[in-house]
Order: C-alpha cells, then sequence, then structure tokens
C-alpha cells in the first residue's frame, strides 16, 4: 500500500520473488513524492531530487528500467546567503574567503566535515544532541553563525530534540558528492525529470504481472483469519495474504486500529517534517548556484534551489526553473497560508536576497505541499522510535521511509531501503505461519 518510488521497488522485488503483488494508491497515478507536476507548460518534478556518482542504488534501478544513459552529469556551485550577500562557497578558495567565519573557524568547520567523514556508525551519535555536538567541535562562534541558522531553517525548535546523527547523514552525502566529483560538486538528473521513469517504471510492473489500484484511498486494514483485509474509502474490500504499508507512520496509525498499544506509542514518537514548497519559472536565472542555503532570519524559504544550474534550460523554452523549499513543524502555522500568501511572501523573500529579480520574471509559480516528509533522526531514535518492519498484526507489516536510519530522505536511500525490507518480507513470509501456496485472484467483496 502506497505508490512512491519505495511501494514501487518493493512491489518489483517481491514479484520478482515469485509473490504475487498488488498496488494500492490512493492518487490516480504512482509516483509520491517524486510525482511530476505541469508548470507554465512544461512538465518536471513537484519538489527537487538530484544524484550523486555515489547513488548505486537509484543508479542501478535505473539500469534495471533501462534509463540509465538517460542520466545527465554537471558540475554545479553552491552559495550561502549571509549578511545580506550571496557567498560562493564553491571550491576551497570560495571557502577560505567566506567572510562571516574568522580562519580559525573555518579550520574547525573543515576539521568538524573531515571528522564526520570519517566516522562509519553513526548509532553513538544517536544518544548526542545535534547542537552540542556541533558546538564542542565546529566551536560556538561557528556554530552560532552558521550551524544554528541551518538548523532552524531545516528543522524549526525540532532542532532541540535531534540528534548529531542528522547532521552527519547531511554532512557524509554532500561530502560523497565532492569526493566523487573530484573536489568539485558532480550531480546528475534524469532527461525529462522522473515523469519518463515513473511511466517506464509503471509498464514494467504491469508486464510483470502486478495489479494496480489507483486513485483509491484505504480506509482501514485489519487482521484475518490467514492474511489481512484492506477496505477502501469505496467501501470496496479485499483479503489479501499480507499487507505492506509505506506510508508515513501517522496514516498507519490511523488505518489500524487493531494495533498493541506499544505499537502505537512507538509509531507516535516518530517525529516529521514537512514542506511547502513552491515551483517558478522565471525569464531569467537568479545567481546561478544548484543550492544557497540560507543563515539570515527574516526570509520565508530554508533555501533556493536553482534547478537550471543542473538540467538545461532548453527543456524549459530557456526558462529558469526553481524552487524554494520551507521546512517546516507539523505545527507551523505556515501551514495555513494560502497559495496566494505564499506567493507574496517568498517573491518578497526573492526581492530582498536577489536585487536585480523583478516580479514581471515570474512566467509560472504553482505551490507543493507535504505533511509528512522526512522523519527526524530525534534522540535515542533506533532504541525508541524506530519503526519494525513486523507489527502484531501477523500478516501486516511495515516498510517506510522512517526505518531510513542515520540518513537523509533521497531517492537512493528510499530504493536501498526497499531492497532491504523486500529481502525481510521474503524471509518473513516464508516462515511456516505465513507460508501459503501461490496466491489466487484477489477477491472484491461488498
Amino acid at each position: 500500500m502506497g505508490g512512491g518510488v519505495l511501494g514501487l521497488t518493493l512491489a518489483l522485488r517481491l514479484r520478482q520473488a515469485g509473490h504475487r503483488v498488488t498496488l494500492i494508491e490512493s492518487a490516480p497515478a504512482p509516483g509520491g513524492l517524486a510525482s511530476p507536476q505541469e508548470l507554465g507548460g512544461y512538465t518536471w518534478d513537484r519538489f527537487y531530487h538530484v544524484i550523486l556518482l555515489s547513488d548505486r542504488h537509484l543508479r542501478a534501478l535505473l539500469e534495471e528500467l533501462g534509463l540509465g544513459d538517460r542520466i545527465r552529469w554537471k558540475i554545479t556551485r553552491t552559495a550561502v546567503y549571509a549578511g545580506g550577500k550571496l557567498h560562493s562557497i564553491s571550491s576551497a578558495l570560495d571557502f577560505l574567503r567566506f567572510p562571516p567565519l574568522r580562519l580559525l573557524d573555518k579550520a574547525r568547520l573543515a576539521a568538524t566535515i573531515l571528522h564526520a567523514s570519517r566516522i562509519r556508525d553513526a548509532r553513538p551519535l544517536e544518544r548526542i544532541p545535534v547542537a552540542d555536538w556541533l558546538r564542542r567541535l565546529s566551536g560556538q562562534r561557528t556554530f552560532e553563525r552558521l550551524w544554528l541558522p541551518l538548523l532552524r531553517s531545516k528543522l524549526g525548535d525540532n532542532y532541540r530534540q535531534t540528534s548529531a546523527a542528522f547532521i552527519w547523514a547531511y554532512i557524509v552525502r554532500l561530502y560523497a558528492a565532492r569526493r566523487s566529483g573530484l573536489k568539485r560538486e558532480m550531480f546528475g538528473y534524469v532527461e525529462g525529470g522522473y515523469a519518463p521513469v515513473l511511466r517506464r517504471f509503471h509498464e514494467h510492473l504491469a508486464a510483470l504481472g502486478v495489479r494496480f489500484r489507483l486513485g483509491e484511498a484505504a480506509r482501514a486494514v485489519e487482521a484475518a483469519a490467514g492474511g489481512a483485509t484492506v477496505t477502501l474509502e469505496g467501501g470496496s474490500r479485499f483479503r489479501f495474504e499480507a499487507v505492506v504499508l509505506t506510508a508515513p507512520c501517522g496514516r498507519i496509525l490511523e488505518l489500524c486500529p487493531q494495533l498493541a498499544p506499544a505499537e502505537r506509542e512507538r509509531l507516535g514518537r516518530v517525529v516529521y517534517q514537512g514542506i511547502i514548497c513552491p515551483s517558478l519559472l522565471l525569464r531569467k536565472p537568479l545567481a546561478g548556484y544548484y543550492l544557497t542555503n540560507i543563515t539570515v532570519p527574516g526570509i520565508p524559504f530554508t533555501g533556493v534551489v536553482e534547478m537550471t544550474a543542473l538540467v538545461d534550460p532548453a527543456h524549459f523554452g530557456g526558462h529558469a526553473l526553481v524552487y524554494l523549499p520551507r521546512y517546516v513543524t507539523q505545527t507551523d502555522p505556515s501551514w495555513e497560508w494560502s497559495d496566494a500568501e505564499v506567493r507574496e511572501r517568498f517573491l518578497a523573500g526573492l526581492e530582498r536576497m536577489y536585487p536585480r529579480f523583478h516580479r514581471d520574471d515570474v512566467v509560472a509559480f504553482q505551490v507543493a505541499r507535504a505533511r509528512e516528509v522526512q522523519a527526524l533522526a530525534t534522540l535515542n531514535y533506533s532504541a525508541e522510535a524506530l519503526p519494525p518492519t513486523a507489527t502484531s498484526l501477523g500478516s501486516v507489516f511495515v516498510a517506510n521511509s522512517a526505518q531510513i536510519v542515520n540518513g537523509t530522505l533521497n531517492l537512493n536511500e528510499t530504493v536501498a531501503l526497499a531492497n532491504e525490507k523486500a529481502r525481510a518480507l521474503c524471509e518473513l513470509l516464508a516462515q511456516p505461519a505465513l507460508a501459503v501456496a501461490p496466491a489466487p485472484p484477489v477477491h472484491a467483496r461488498r
């Protein structure tokens, strides 16, 4: 249940293992957070995605789907908006010139990044608050001028309950981008975005015999003799030998009232960050940096992603594609902002950051929202919040992004998790209590 990249990859692996698979998705098409949108007459991803040379799981899946040759690579640049100015940090020389930090601060920051990149087991970091870890390694001045603004922009007040494993995962991924790119950032994208990937994935699964029920939200999942029953919003009921839930933990709690109190408590401990992310089509680029981090207060978005600093602008008729992500807690008041309010606030933020930007430059503006995007690496996450795969319902299992331990939420980690969970599920389904003959056709009952 759930037709994002995680659900699609699970369906593929389970079908390849000989299981008969039905994929249920509430949206009219599979894709989840990788789904495309139409913006100004052009089709591209609703949220921004990037591929690293080190993303071996995602790249292997694209090869399997026959799309490996559609990856395009480019060296990109990164900036920080600090003190009312843009500062490039795209090279070692840029870093040495970065004015908000003194030479000693920069040395400690570089040592922090190098130290983090050499850590192989992040589990001990789960016991350390992220703020304490960064203060100790980088110093108070660097923490206040760089790390704290970045933490607040990404996490809001949730940074106080987040462990050092969170920032470690980000450092390792970005360090890998530079290491693989010969000390410069080398990023990639799929020609045409993820729309052709999802289309090919859907076709490939259908050809393998995977059934799809799209555009139908689930209302309940219940244990039943010899399997589990899924009830859809329209009232249809389906019985399966096993059900795998890829939804966020809060949704699982809604769907499965039969879960034991201890399971419900554990799932309830998972803290999610959401995202409000406008996409803009502009007549001209902003500054040519793929990613700009923001360390000053008052800007309503937490970063600027100029996608066409990576993707050929020819895909958009020569226009520039820009994402303005705002990562927010579940209680942030910005969830109540209308699209018009988001547009006004965010364009005012762009005017503040880029003096040469004019609202007449905006060709199209569209807002995407996702409430439960990333499960945060809170303190003692693995011991206290990490959802197990098996549940007390016997034939109901969990495989969702909250099980990405000490990693960042990206498509490579998602595919890796799906591969791992598919192997675990095959073992669980082979146990005597669940061992069954090949599944008969699914029967619907009113």
